[in-house]
């Protein structure tokens, strides 16, 4: 993979990990680790929070594991776990072995708890939830002590017992941790451990009934897998105390460290796992797989290289807090992976049928013209030329403005790769007046490469010819919001924030035969139209669908 250490490790948490290996504090090797809830997909910003686990652990020769949160049977379910694995090999992150599930260290979480209960460091509690949340207090206010908080251990571990065999209903007890309700950090003032969730697991069935808080979980997690650093996004920063008192009232040895980076939002985009999973509930997106999400898979779909991605990310470098990023900054990644990569194709997306009249009807000449400027090596293609093709309908003007240098009446142009052809006639339709055909004739002294120097024109035309055109759909995209704006409560309308345009279909669109085998995720750069990938989704053989990744140049203004 091309990314450069130099470019991405000069941070803080690169400073921390070398004095780690420096004095010695961990006889393992470095471990890093991604933890997604299989509860959605990945996204643009979980990419970021992968490439940073992944990188570090790779500057150090150490490993990188893939651990599913799954601690909460209700939102949970192996279609996400299948889907973040294979988003993951294809970003170029593989963990390869080192994949693992909270769910499997159910028992040492357990155990871990009873542990605390045994110290008197843990109790289980009889207030609601509502209750919970009052006692616990406010930023400027300490919280008050649970009346339960005084239980023995003895009664704490019946009770705690009990819960486990599913002798109570959802929400009747749970386990808190006794740390300290006057705590100026709320995450301290005797958090919640352990709830009882009556569900069926994806992985472990009906076997448990309690379930561990992520704050508890996380640290238990981590030392058992071996893991170093664990590495958080930047709002975990107040649970840290909590994540270091579990590891330490458990006395863990050579302890993981909690560390936070920033997160990064990208413009115009919705990264929410809450507000795609609305969008998609909503019908206002194809899926999560929609090209206008920054889920992988719509990413993906869209047409973009994991490349373009990985380069993206880091190009961003390190962030110690949250910070946005202009979507330009990942079009311009795409366009520098896809420039060279890529051949060119003629698409005429809007068509206008051109007759040449000084060609026999079955004229048939197959043309040589290379696939790409920037790269040689991708060599060329035969491109079919013949007596009627077609143009795009925004090419030819019939009383032409000032500045307008493409075809008109009597005026002259070249056909990519072809001939001169010069308009002597505009077909209209009586009843509509709609222009439906030109008669051209051609210069058979002006094929491309033949060196004819009589005569000068203005502009080049792409084309497609008629009888060799193949049809497809293609879909514009431009970005999903109208502002960088999300609804600010559940349950409002999506309608007012999204932009009405952020899609447009194109029917029957005119391909040069090149572009018919297309594979789903073949890419091809649409001359004049921008970068465009074969549907993966909607493509069918014979029939591709074809998405714009980008435009040849940036016209979103962030």
């Amino acid at each position: 993979m091309n990314m450069e250490p130099e470019t991405t490790y000069e941070n803080y948490i690169y400073k921390l990990i070398q004095e780690d290996m420096d004095t010695g504090a961990y006889s393992r090797d470095i471990c890093t680790r991604f933890p997604p809830e299989p509860n959605g997909y990945l996204h643009i910003g979980s990419a970021y929070a992968i490439h940073t686990n992944y990188m570090l652990a790779r500057a150090f020769h150490g490993r990188f594991n893939l651990r599913f949160d799954d601690t909460n049977p209700l939102k949970e379910d192996m279609e996400y776990v299948n889907a973040i694995i294979e988003d993951i090999n294809w970003l170029g992150y593989s963990p390869g072995e080192h994949i693992y599930y909270g769910s499997d260290y159910s028992e040492e979480i357990y155990s871990s708890a009873v542990r605390l209960i045994k110290q008197g460091k843990a109790y289980v509690c009889d207030l609601s939830p509502e209750e919970v949340t009052a006692y616990r207090g406010t930023l400027t206010e300490p919280g008050t002590d649970s009346p339960y908080r005084a239980r023995s251990a003895e009664e704490n571990l019946g009770l705690f017992a009990e819960m486990k065999q599913g002798s109570y209903p959802n929400g009747a007890r749970v386990l808190r941790a006794k740390i300290d309700m006057a705590s100026p950090n709320i995450n301290l003032r005797d958090p919640v451990i352990y709830r009882i969730i009556h569900a069926a697991h994806y992985r472990t069935g009906n076997t448990w009934c309690i379930y561990p808080m992520y704050d508890f979980a996380h640290p238990i997690q981590d030392a058992v897998e071996g893991v170093t650093h664990s590495l958080c996004s930047i709002e975990f920063k107040d649970h840290r105390p909590l994540y270091e008192w579990v590891l330490n009232e458990l006395s863990i040895p050579e302890a993981p460290k909690q560390r936070e980076f920033g997160r990064v939002n990208v413009t115009g985009v919705v990264t929410s796992k809450r507000y795609i999973r609305q969008l998609v509930a909503g019908s206002y997106v194809d899926g999560w797989d929609d090209p206008r999400l920054p889920t992988i898979r719509g990413l993906r779909r869209r047409g973009f290289t994991p490349e373009s991605i990985r380069n993206f990310v880091n190009g961003i470098g390190f962030v110690r807090h949250s910070t946005i990023v202009d979507i330009s900054m990942l079009e311009h990644a795409l366009r520098q992976d896809l420039k060279a990569k890529v051949p060119a194709v003629m698409a005429v997306l809007r068509p206008l049928r051109v007759v040449i009249t000084n060609l026999p009807e079955d004229s048939n000449e197959w043309l040589a013209i290379e696939n790409n400027s920037e790269n040689t090596v991708l060599g060329e293609r035969k491109v079919p030329f013949s007596r009627t093709v077609y143009i795009e309908r925004e090419d030819f003007m019939e009383v032409p403005v000032k500045g307008f240098h493409r075809l008109a009446p009597g005026a002259e142009v070249r056909l990519k790769g072809a001939y001169f052809i010069k308009c002597n006639e505009v077909v209209k339709d009586e009843a509509t007046g709609e222009i439906t055909e030109l008669r051209c004739t051609y210069d058979p002294r002006t094929r491309s490469g033949s060196g004819f120097t009589e005569r000068k024109v203005k502009a080049t035309l792409h084309w497609v010819s008629a009888e060799h055109g193949i049809r497809a759909d293609v879909h514009l995209y431009e970005r999903l919001l109208k502002d960088n704006d999300s609804p600010k409560e559940d349950g409002e309308a999506w309608d007012d924030y999204l932009n009405p345009d952020s899609l447009t279909v194109l029917k029957d669109c005119i391909l040069e035969p090149s572009a018919g085998t297309a594979r789903p995720e073949d890419k091809f750069q649409f001359i004049r139209h921008g970068f465009f990938c074969a549907d993966r989704k909607h493509s069918s053989p014979g029939k591709p669908v074809f998405n714009r990744i980008v435009a040849l140049k940036d016209s979103w203004k962030g």
